[in-house]
């Protein structure tokens, strides 16, 4: 027998712990709803746009008929539970329905405050909450008439915004002197303010409303100044109240809203409460991350999971209001023992304003550029020490090194056919049509449903700008706590913490120790499992194929056409007469098309056929080579030129130093690609300053250098430390090297590892630290005698192996 869990209240929240419940327990619960409105569930984000003509009510329904049918839930439309027997877990509805429940979940939502002053209930004051309020200012707006909004929030911006386009004269008014005082600062909201007059409306603030003026029908507004305006409707919108009087009306305990635990549970365990209606530690939501949020962590109690927890949400709204960009997030307004750094262009309406304290970002306020919205919250959240960027950070992403973001507009503005993801291929109609179709909300689901961003991460910035250009609105980043997976409520650092403290030493315990929520898990959490143990057992652990990318698999680089590159390693570039004739020899034996040199100095030979693999890579070995791992998440190449041995301008022996660092460091595997150069002056030909490790010979020694990134997203190093010998050079590179394979995030580049630690913590980890560094150094060089196995040699000679990569023979 199915329990039974009944949903009170059909809006966004509540649903959405039904969709992730779904996902969990899809036949644990027989599941009945309950709604005020006689609709299914809809987007209340849109309602904006709706308002103001560019949607319809059709586009903004989330959760049709067939929807609640096909998943075997029970809609109550139009009726509204009226008392809760807590006693007999029994329901009853406005419409005489009683039901039992094992479990009750209460999403009540809020309902609008209604300032309750004179002539508040005349025919004509709206409030702006739900599609009823819609459509009873569309029945009131006619060009021509004039239309007062008391509230200068976001939503009331948005309701003046949608009657103005209807061709109503609209005048906000505001009890204050700052337009959506809780998103903006006073230099944000003068901008704002000075931009929307230019479009037409008007504004009276701050002033107080002594009454509305009128009978039965508005005619006017009067203030406590005696100022009156003429209005032919009032749209009231000053916030919001929980709606809790249900939950009050049965003994639920409440406060401003109703109180629930770190698992959604109110006071009455058999009772949870998720949404705009719960009190969490002394705080309400509005936003749409943190009811998400919310979500999923009561799915994951409902289903009897238990090891979720919300411990609340940093949250961060990117808005577009009348077409306008804003974006903050944290302490915006400062404070004691805060510092504020500014950056304002009133000739181009960009504002940006940063609270710092001890060089760590606590909050953000941008306007008219919140391309960098997301960042600036990554780095917030992740308490990142800024100090080594801090005089550009002001300059955006782009002027540390992120080149894929460009301006605001620029994902507005590409066509459907624009490839947005490069590693994944996907174009920007591919994600508008996953964003409408699926109804998605976070960059989060883009990834899981279209991959866009989920890859190098280079072009997260443009699935930002299309997520918030295509929903509008209050479009929310996801919450603080990122997990690993959707088969796991744990964070990368969580899962690395719990396979050290428990000591497993293979995927399935580790999944079946952390309550892994798929037994197989998926092809995110697999290939990190598999690092992250790899990392912390290096002795113990067996390497898991399976969990491996197809190219690591294969140990060469497959192609658009199926066939594969291979690229055996050359030591630091140097070659020789003996290994080009080899190599040409298996060019012309394996009828190789195309035979490259790459950027990385190393020669690429392409268009193998799978089954070729096995043959080329022991001739290869016959002659020297061994794999040069450029499909791996490991060292790729140590770049190098020529140095002081035939360079005029050569300071040190770069080539030969290039040529040890790579014999330490090869088949190390790591989060994701490292690359190495060594440049022999300061002209920097290897171009060792956009590397992973860069390392810079100079008069008196070598400067190291980490954290750089070519491609995409291009990033100079950052300066490390400066040396005098060849021997420091490869303990810092070691101990460098282990640190951010210990510590960062599988498929996290150095570049935003550093980003997010701060370079002042590595330095203090290898710099300051000498005990420190030269234990991670032997680490590193520990871990070394199990990676440095050179698979091309040991899978040459597997016959199962080479069987598998046979092509299948039909027969005849």
């Amino acid at each position: 027998m199915k329990e039974k869990l009944v949903l009170v209240g059909n809006g966004m929240a509540g649903v959405r712990t039904l969709e992730e419940l779904l996902k969990l327990a899809p036949d644990k619960y027989d599941i009945s709803v309950f709604g005020e409105e006689p609709h299914g569930n809809y987007n209340r984000i849109l309602l904006s746009p709706v308002l103001a003509g560019d949607k319809s009510f059709a586009e903004i329904v989330t959760h049709d008929a067939d929807w609640y049918r096909k998943n075997g839930i029970t809609l109550y439309k139009g009726d509204k539970i009226v008392a809760i027997d807590r006693k007999k877990r029994r329901v009853q509805s406005e419409n005489g329905v009683e039901l039992e429940y094992d479990r009750l979940l209460l999403a009540t939502g809020s309902k609008p405050f209604i300032l309750p002053i004179p002539g508040h209930d005349l025919d004509g004051v709206i409030g702006f909450r739900d599609i009823h309020d819609v459509n009873r200012m569309l029945q009131a707006a006619a060009p021509g008439k004039h239309a007062v909004v008391i509230g200068g929030g976001l939503l009331g911006l948005e309701a003046a915004n949608g009657l103005k386009k209807r061709g109503m004269t609209v005048t906000v008014v505001h009890l204050l002197d700052t337009l959506m005082e809780r998103q903006l600062d006073k230099a944000a909201a003068d901008l704002l303010k000075h931009e929307l007059e230019s479009t037409g409306l008007r504004f009276h603030m701050p002033a107080q409303t002594e009454a509305i003026l009128g009978e039965p029908c508005v005619t006017g507004i009067r203030f406590k100044d005696g100022i009156e305006l003429t209005a032919d409707l009032v749209v009231m919108s000053v916030g919001i109240k929980p709606n809790i009087e249900l939950a009050k009306s049965c003994g639920i305990y409440c406060e401003r809203g109703i109180i629930v635990s770190d698992t959604l549970q109110t006071f009455d365990p058999a009772i949870y409460a998720v949404g705009e209606c719960v009190q969490h530690r002394g705080s309400l939501f509005g936003l749409v991350a943190p009811l998400f949020e919310q979500a999923r962590v009561c799915s994951n109690h409902l289903a009897e999971y238990g090891i979720a927890r919300y411990q609340g949400s940093i949250t961060s709204t990117k808005l577009k209001v009348t077409g306008i960009d804003l974006f903050s997030a944290g302490e915006f307004q400062g404070g004691e023992n805060h510092e504020t750094l500014t950056l304002q262009d009133p000739a181009r309406g960009i504002y940006k304003k940063l609270v710092l304290q001890d060089n760590r970002i606590k909050g953000a306020v941008l306007y008219g550029d919140t391309v960098d919205g997301a960042w600036y919250f990554q780095l917030m959240r992740e308490s990142a020490d800024i100090s080594a960027f801090r005089e550009s950070i002001l300059f955006g992403q782009a002027h540390v090194g992120d080149s894929g973001y460009g301006n605001e507009n620029k994902a507005v503005n590409l066509p459907d056919s624009a490839e947005i993801c490069g590693c994944n291929g996907v174009c920007k109609g591919d994600v508008v049509k996953a964003i409408v179709e699926k109804k998605l909300y976070t960059l989060e689901e883009v990834r899981a449903h279209t991959k866009a961003s989920s890859s190098c991460g280079s072009c997260t910035g443009l699935v930002e700008q299309i997520l918030a250009s295509t929903l509008g609105g209050d479009y929310s980043t996801a919450p603080s706590k990122q997990a690993l997976c959707a088969c796991t409520a744990l964070t990368h650092d969580e899962v690395r913490a719990a396979i050290s403290s428990a000591a497993y030493q293979t995927i399935r315990d580790a999944m079946a120790g952390m309550e892994w929520k798929t037994p197989d898990g998926c092809s995110s959490c697999r290939p990190a499992l598999n690092y992250y143990l790899l990392c912390r057992w290096p002795g113990e652990y067996r390497d898991d194929a399976q969990s491996r990318f197809i190219n690591e698999r294969t140990h060469a680089n497959i192609q658009k056409d199926g066939t594969y590159s291979v690229v055996p390693r050359i030591w630091g570039g140097v070659t020789n007469s003996h290994e080009l004739r080899a190599i040409a020899d298996v060019a012309d034996k394996y009828e190789v098309p195309t035979v490259k040199i790459t950027g990385g100095q190393r020669i690429d030979l392409l268009g193998i056929k799978k089954q070729d693999l096995p043959g080329i890579w022991r001739d290869l070995n016959q002659a020297g080579f061994v794999s040069g791992h450029a499909y791996g998440k490991s060292l790729r190449t140590v770049k190098t030129c020529v140095g002081k041995d035939w360079c005029r301008f050569g300071t040190q022996d770069s080539t030969g130093l290039g040529i040890q660092v790579e014999k330490m460091t090869w088949g190390s595997w790591t989060p994701h690609k490292f690359k190495i150069a060594v440049s022999g002056c300061p002209r920097n030909c290897a171009e060792a300053t956009i590397k992973d490790l860069g390392v810079v010979c100079v008069d008196s020694g070598y400067e190291i250098h980490v954290g750089g990134n070519g491609g995409i997203k291009v990033r100079v190093t950052d300066l490390l430390v400066k040396v005098a010998t060849e021997a420091e050079v490869l303990e810092y590179t070691g101990a460098f090297m282990q640190l951010y394979r210990e510590e960062a995030r599988y498929l996290e580049r150095t570049a935003p590892w550093i980003e997010r630690v701060g370079l002042a913590y590595v330095k203090q980890r290898i710099v300051d630290d000498r005990r420190g560094r030269e234990a991670l150094y032997q680490g590193f060089v520990a871990a070394q005698q199990n990676a440095q196995i050179d698979p091309w040699a040991e899978l040459a000679g597997n016959t199962e192996y080479c069987r598998q990569l046979a092509p299948l023979t039909l027969p005849v």
